[in-house]
């Protein structure tokens, strides 16, 4: 099997499950990591036995890679991203693709300048659930999708926001509720319902004074397909409840997930502690699978290490489309579009308007 070869920029928690995937699959021949401090960055390497290096251009042309996955704090995703795509390598972004949207014109510019493959790294696609729901709007099972509705009621204490010096920031991460831990369910909708077309938001700090940045969004939203749809999402319920998209069909028929349940998971502070399933499914003739579906999804969910499995399945499309010449389940520009919903947002909190798309 040809091998590619791949290095990681940024070596913080999230990087490990990139690493892992890297180390993992056989179409990857993991060589190298890139960070900021030279000594943390050689301590992440020696667990892989790879290089370690300070400079993402460098380590990119003395090790010769092909791809490199971006697990840096979420501003610096595009410096890095651009440098490599510069260098003629692939590049997988952890999500969101970027915190503004001019980034992400650079970043997909980029990937186009040198012909090189752009992927955002939203792993829950990949859940079992949740692709059965893509398939059931892709084969016309609930007609055209009228009403899509996400809910994510999750809760993030002031231990979580001091793990890292950059959390609840402006400048270090971006944004909130809506950048970290959101972006996952809007990636989720907007694969389900497709372009918008308007959207109207607010956003709040509800319940954590000690953050600048928002714990609390919601939004309705005007899909191009007529659909409509509405976001609520916040890290201000203690203790947690549950991260849910659900979409309704012209034909009544509604189907659902919960991708996360209680207390959610936190990249290298916590673990998955329940299994994503569909809740909601009033597909004609299918209504009694929910039960079946549940057992089934659950079983494999525990049978793999769900920490890290997701995460290598979506390295393992992206790698796989490179060596194939093909196009990745999740690119850049599907990455940006959820960029430009929760942009979107915080300018309708800004301006207390409704904003069309594309937003300029």
């Amino acid at each position: 099997m040809k091998q590619l070869r791949t290095g990681i920029v940024g070596c913080g928690k999230v990087g490990d499950f990139h690493a892992k995937a890297f180390a993992k699959l056989e179409n990857s021949d993991f060589i190298a990591v890139c960070g900021r401090d030279l000594e943390k960055t050689e301590v992440f390497a020696s667990r892989y036995g790879v290089k370690a290096y300070v400079d993402v251009e460098t380590m990119i042309k003395e090790c010769k890679l092909d791809v490199v996955s971006i697990c840096t704090p979420h501003p610096l995703h595009a410096d890095s991203a651009v440098i490599a795509a510069d260098c003629g390598c692939h590049v997988l972004i952890e999500k969101p693709l970027a915190t503004s949207l001019e980034d992400c014109d650079r970043i997909i510019e980029a990937g186009k300048r040198n012909h090189v493959t752009i992927g955002t790294m939203v792993q829950r696609r990949f859940y079992r659930p949740c692709m059965r729901i893509h398939e059931a709007i892709e084969a016309g099972k609930i007609g055209k999708p009228v009403l899509g509705m996400v809910t994510m009621l999750g809760w993030r204490d002031q231990e979580y926001y001091e793990s890292d010096p950059w959390r609840g920031t402006w400048d270090g991460e971006g944004g909130g509720v809506l950048v970290n831990q959101a972006p996952h369910q809007i990636d989720l909708l907007q694969w389900y319902m497709g372009e918008v077309e308007e959207i109207y938001g607010v956003c709040k700090n509800l319940n954590h004074p000690y953050i600048e940045v928002e714990d609390t969004a919601a939004a309705v939203i005007k899909f191009k397909n007529g659909g409509i749809g509405n976001i609520v999402v916040s890290n201000s319920q203690n203790p947690a409840l549950y991260g849910k998209v659900h979409v309704f069909g012209e034909n009544g028929a509604g189907i659902g997930v919960q991708t996360d349940g209680g207390a959610m998971f936190v990249a290298g502070m916590s673990t998955i502690t329940e299994a994503p399933y569909n809740d909601l499914w009033t597909v004609a003739g299918e209504e009694q699978e929910l039960e079946k579906w549940k057992t089934a999804d659950t079983e494999f969910f525990h049978s793999v290490d769900s920490m890290y499995y997701y995460h290598q399945e979506q390295v393992k499309d992206f790698l796989d489309a490179i060596l194939n010449g093909k196009r990745p389940l999740v690119d850049a520009e599907e990455g940006r579009k959820t960029v430009e919903i929760f942009t979107g947002i915080y300018r309708a909190t800004k301006t207390n308007s409704v904003i069309k798309f594309p937003i300029k």
